[in-house]
Formats: C-alpha cells, sequence, structure tokens
C-alpha cells in the first residue's frame, strides 16, 4: 500500500506511517496489528473453585484483556485517537471476524467518525490482492462474530465445569494423584479417546504364525516373485510344507494366460489444510503442528495463500493465468509451466467442494530454494507442485 514508501515507529505492535490515497482524497495511514484475540472470556471471581460446577453453565461471563502485560487496548485506543475511518485487515475467517468487532468496541469511540469502519477482505500477502481488497471494502459481518462468541462461551463453560469436577472426582477417588488439575477440553477429550482406542487395539493383538510359499522365477537374468492365490496359511505349519514339496524341485514353470491393464491416477482435488498436513506427516517427515507453522509462515512472508481453508475448488472467477504467470522462469518447472500456458494445454483443477472460506492453497511468488530454506523449502515446493500439476 505504501510502495515502500512508510516510517515505522515502536509500540505494543510496531506502526506504519505513510500518506497516500483514499477514495479519491490525500489521506495519513496509520498500519498497527493485534496479537491474536484482544479479549478473551471468563467468570467473574465470586465463581472460584469452592463453587458447585454445575453452576457455572448458567453462570454469567465477562470479558477480560487476552494479554494484560501486551496492553493492546490502550495501544489500539491511542493510535484510533483523531482518525476518520477504521478499517480492519485481520484474516478472513470467523476468528477474524470475531477480532474485528473487538477491535471495534475498544477504539469506536475514539473516531472521528465512529460510522466509518470498513472490512478488507483477502486471501494472500501480495500487492495484487492487497490492492484489490482496497477497491472492494465492505461491512464487517457482525453475525459471524457472534457465532465464535457462542463457540468461546461454549468452550469456556463446559471445559472448566468438567475440569474442576473431574479434578475433584480424582482427587478424593486417588489420594495420591500427581496432578493438581486434570484438564477437560471439547477437542481434547475426544482426541483422547481416539487414541486410548488404538493403544487398546494394539495391546489386546496377539500375532499369530502364518506361512506363504513364494516361489522366485528366473528367466534371462530377471527375476520375479511369484504370489499365491492362497496367500497364507495360519498356524498350519505341516500343511504349509506339504505345498512347498510339492514345488520346491520344480525347474520349469508354465504362463498359462497374461492380461494387461492400463490404470490411471486422476487429478488431485487442488490444496485444502487437511491434505497439506497428511502430505506433510505422510510423505515430507513434517509433523502436522510444524506444517501448520510452516505454512503460517509462508504465508506471512508473501509465498503461498491463506493456509488456514477447508476449500478444494477454486472460485469461479480465480485467475489461474495470473497466479502462473510468476513461474514461467523458475528453474525447476518453469518449463512445464510454459507448456501449460503458452500451448494452451492448461485445463481448469479438479473440482472439489467449496466451503465457501478461503481459496485452496495456492503459491503466490516464485520462491526459489534458498528463500525459504529447509521444511519451508519442501513444504512450498510441494504446494506449488500440487497447484501447478
Amino acid at each position: 500500500m505504501s510502495n515502500g514508501r512508510h516510517e515505522t515507529r515502536r509500540g505494543t505492535t510496531p506502526v506504519h506511517e505513510f500518506s497516500g490515497q483514499f477514495r479519491g482524497q490525500h489521506a495519513f495511514f496509520k498500519v498497527t496489528s493485534v496479537i491474536g484475540h484482544v479479549f478473551s472470556n471468563d467468570f467473574p471471581s465470586n465463581f472460584g473453585w469452592n463453587v458447585d460446577p454445575r453452576i457455572l453453565f448458567d453462570a454469567p461471563v465477562e470479558k477480560v484483556e487476552a494479554n494484560d502485560k501486551a496492553h493492546v487496548p490502550k495501544h489500539l485506543k491511542n493510535e484510533a485517537a483523531g482518525c476518520d475511518a477504521l478499517i480492519l485487515w485481520l484474516d478472513n475467517d470467523r476468528e477474524g471476524e470475531n477480532i474485528c468487532f473487538e477491535v471495534i468496541d475498544t477504539v469506536k469511540h475514539k473516531l472521528n467518525r465512529p460510522h466509518q469502519i470498513l472490512r478488507a477482505k483477502f486471501s494472500a500477502v501480495t500487492k495484487q490482492d492487497i490492492d484489490r481488497a482496497m477497491k472492494n471494502l465492505g461491512a464487517p459481518n457482525k453475525n459471524e462474530a457472534l457465532a465464535v462468541d457462542a463457540r468461546q462461551e461454549l468452550d469456556l463453560k463446559v471445559g472448566v465445569a468438567f475440569t474442576r469436577f473431574q479434578t475433584g472426582w480424582f482427587h478424593y477417588k486417588y489420594g495420591n494423584l500427581d496432578s493438581n488439575l486434570i484438564s477437560y477440553g471439547p477437542c481434547q477429550i475426544p482426541t483422547l479417546g481416539f487414541c486410548v482406542d488404538r493403544y487398546d487395539q494394539i495391546q489386546s493383538f496377539k500375532p499369530e504364525p502364518y506361512f506363504v510359499v513364494q516361489p522366485v522365477v528366473d528367466r534371462q537374468g530377471a527375476r520375479w516373485k511369484l504370489s499365491w492365490d492362497r496367500q497364507r496359511i495360519l498356524r498350519n505349519r505341516p500343511l504349509a510344507e506339504s505345498y512347498l514339496e510339492k514345488v520346491k524341485d520344480a525347474k520349469w514353470a508354465t504362463l498359462l494366460s497374461a492380461t494387461t491393464s492400463k490404470k490411471s491416477k486422476p487429478r488431485p482435488t487442488p490444496l485444502n489444510t487437511v491434505e497439506l498436513l497428511k502430505v506433510c506427516s505422510k510423505s515430507l517427515g513434517i509433523s502436522p503442528h510444524k506444517a501448520m507453522q510452516i505454512a503460517e509462515r509462508l504465508y506471512i512472508a508473501g509465498f503461498v495463500s491463506y493456509p488456514r481453508t477447508e476449500s478444494t475448488s477454486y472460485p469461479p472467477h480465480f485467475a489461474f493465468g495470473e497466479a502462473l504467470r510468476p513461474h514461467r522462469s523458475h528453474p525447476l518447472w518453469g518449463e512445464h509451466v510454459r507448456a501449460l500456458t503458452d500451448e494452451g494445454a492448461f485445463t481448469q483443477p479438479k473440482r472439489g467442494h467449496d466451503a465457501g472460506d478461503h481459496p485452496p492453497i495456492t503459491p503466490t511468488r516464485a520462491a526459489q530454494e534458498g528463500e525459504p530454506t529447509g521444511s519451508e523449502w519442501t513444504s512450498y515446493e510441494y504446494i506449488a507442485r500440487h497447484c501447478i500439476g
């Protein structure tokens, strides 16, 4: 937005200042940020551990400063004082929408024109996406923010009530328990249940001996292991040895019939968060937690689009030519991209599910190894190759 011409001063979070145009008029911009949520939910102080956990489901909930050491609300109020407009550039999802209204509630009484509050929506940190968002400013969505408020309140009440209940119960049941707190979470407990079920299956598994007859055929120096239609014999070693006796002295094998088939693998659907984490974990040796951290760093650095998306289908208006253009000169896949774009070989990606949140994960810059390095490069290369096809 500043075309590289801005000044930065320190605050709770940095403040970038520059002059520019806003809706056809000269304007002075101040750009700053928050650190996640500005506020979090908590119970009033009179709902401590001495209260029956069942009462918490009907207890009032209040907003408290999420990071009382950072003083983000004070920072936002100071920067908003005397401004004519507020433009919100939070992530384009429900959580981002909720943070929008946390910012609004904090600063609206400091604005010269409290009605001039606008929402920018974007899915990549590139000049094209930022300029497009600036030209298409809208209003923040109150309903999406309220949906997050409801989920946060449920998480708080369910989590705290069950945590206090089971902590008290386990301490009563097992006097020598070496933990002061037995936490409960609406997500962590079902996940723990899956882990326990799988652990029980592994522990209760009783291996059984089995036997396989597997001849090897040698023809002109090429060796093939033959598969047995019966596959395996469980526990019965004498029976397996009787089959072995029938074939072990054979010198020749007769080919009775041959069939050939052609297999093709369909094009994958565009990349969403779940598929990215699966591939990183299974094929690239990157844990899901680390893969998500890497994807977020690549997004902030402008290498890929927003990485938290459920969609596996691009919107109808998506500009594929614009997305592929930076990759035409790439040393690894530039030749393939030129063939796609110059020879008309490009076809629309396979349509998947449009969740209505963000487009699938897409490379936004043509990076080379050494810009992102190590696991970041590995992840970026996979994202780029998956997208280009």
